[in-house]
């Protein structure tokens, strides 16, 4: 999915590349295995280790072992793309591995079919208590995927352009927004208040820049699952976003900006707000030590009182339809869910535990990120496009029908009944 993130990324060569791929097509009916003893062997495919520190995800799956000593764990780790390559294939083949680290944007189709299970059954016939998750991903009523580690895409702020435009507090609602903006696009130089990437080649500045202001209102671009775009929130959401088009306050070149595009503008001071991952903070300390920002939620209307969306990526788990032992593979879903193993996943992934009893240990990180975790905690993690089908296609149709808007080319209404009707065409 575009929008998943990691604190870190390593460099994972061919070779290994290769073995995954070759250990991934091997697998077949689940990919487990059961010894002469009564031990059970999980297949486990995922893109998490790779992104950890060396070793570290090996020992927490050593804990599982050691606490389940009649389920061992092989692990079939490699890079982002070759790992939802090789699942998309074991997914229409029915052979995918007994456990699946998932994104969100592949649950739809992999539920419908049928390469994953119902996790709601396995919850229930384990006497899982769900109320410590902090979100799950469900098809009509039903979980396929529990999201492990959540990544959050707060507003990133530099202090020193808001302070050289006279603005004495972080905006808070969009008509603080739009007033900050605008004072920050007239403080002189090529500074523009806000960056928003449109490309529709990625077009995932759909989902974090723009239905952001939706989300954080508590507004919905969905009824019943069906798309509802036409509707006064999302309208406004639009409406807003023209708004700030017209005042000349979105940074040049947003109808071909992609999101490392929006990351560098604000490194360099040449943007004063962006929507960004919190996994950036690191990127960005490290490329500009003396730039002064900070964070904070997505701005909202003006008067709403409710829980403040945050949009999201996460690390998604599940299980393989085809798996002969789900029980043993549920096991090690609640261990990987379980409040401390959680918590310290969360850590060494710079993320956000999804066990909502959970904390990050924070003692060798960023005050910011601590900040972040507050945020998260007063807010409600939210990304529609989690679930849908073809949801990349979805922004990109959404995105081409926003920039007619933003060129004088659509009317609003227009732009969202043709949206309407494009969406309707794939969710209906």
């Amino acid at each position: 999915m575009a929008i998943r993130k990691a604190s870190r990324t390593r460099l994972i060569g061919a070779l290994t590349a290769a073995t995954v791929a070759l250990a991934l097509g091997a697998c077949g009916g689940g990919g487990s295995d059961e010894a002469s003893d009564g031990t059970v062997t999980l297949e486990f495919a995922q893109w998490w280790a790779p992104e950890l520190p060396a070793g570290s995800f090996d020992k927490i799956i050593n804990e599982f072992q050691t606490a389940n000593p009649t389920i061992k764990v092989k692990l079939l780790s490699g890079p982002y793309a070759s790992t939802k390559q090789q699942l998309v294939t074991g997914a229409a083949s029915k052979t995918l591995p007994d456990v699946v680290g998932l994104d969100g944007a592949w649950v739809n189709d992999f539920a419908k079919q049928g390469a994953i299970t119902d996790l709601s059954k396995l919850m229930t016939d384990a006497s899982y208590d769900q109320s410590q998750l902090a979100s799950q991903i469900q098809l009509e009523g039903k979980t396929y995927m529990i999201p492990v580690v959540n990544f959050v895409y707060p507003l990133f702020v530099n202090q020193d352009l808001l302070t050289k435009a006279g603005v004495s507090k972080v905006p808070s609602t969009r008509t603080e927004f739009l007033d900050a903006a605008k004072k920050i696009s007239a403080s002189g130089g090529n500074v523009k208040g806000w960056a928003l990437p449109l490309d529709t080649a990625v077009p995932n500045g759909i989902q974090n820049d723009v239905m952001s202001w939706l989300w954080a209102s508590g507004g919905t671009m969905l009824a019943d699952g069906k798309p509802a775009l036409t509707t006064p929130q999302v309208k406004s959401v639009v409406d807003y976003v023209k708004s700030l088009n017209d005042a000349g306050v979105i940074a040049d070149g947003s109808l071909t900006m992609k999101e490392q595009d929006k990351v560098e503008k604000f490194t360099t001071g040449q943007v004063g707000m962006v929507f960004d991952s919190l996994a950036h903070i690191n990127l960005v300390k490290k490329n500009a030590p003396d730039l002064k920002f900070t964070i904070a939620p997505v701005p909202a209307e003006d008067g709403y009182t409710g829980k403040r969306g945050i949009p999201y990526a996460s690390w998604g788990i599940g299980v393989a339809n085809s798996s002969e032992h789900k029980a043993e593979a549920f096991k090690l879903v609640q261990f990987l869910m379980d409040q401390k193993t959680n918590g310290e996943l969360a850590t060494l992934a710079n993320g956000f535990p999804g066990n909502k009893n959970a904390k990050p240990d924070f003692s060798n990180s960023d005050p910011l990120f601590e900040e972040a975790f507050k945020i998260y905690q007063e807010g409600t993690p939210a990304n529609e496009f989690v679930g849908l089908p073809k949801s990349e296609d979805l922004m990109r149709s959404f995105d081409e029908n926003l920039q007619l808007v933003l060129t004088g080319k659509s009317s609003v209404d227009d732009a969202l009944s043709k949206s309407q009707d494009s969406w309707s065409s794939v969710i209906g």
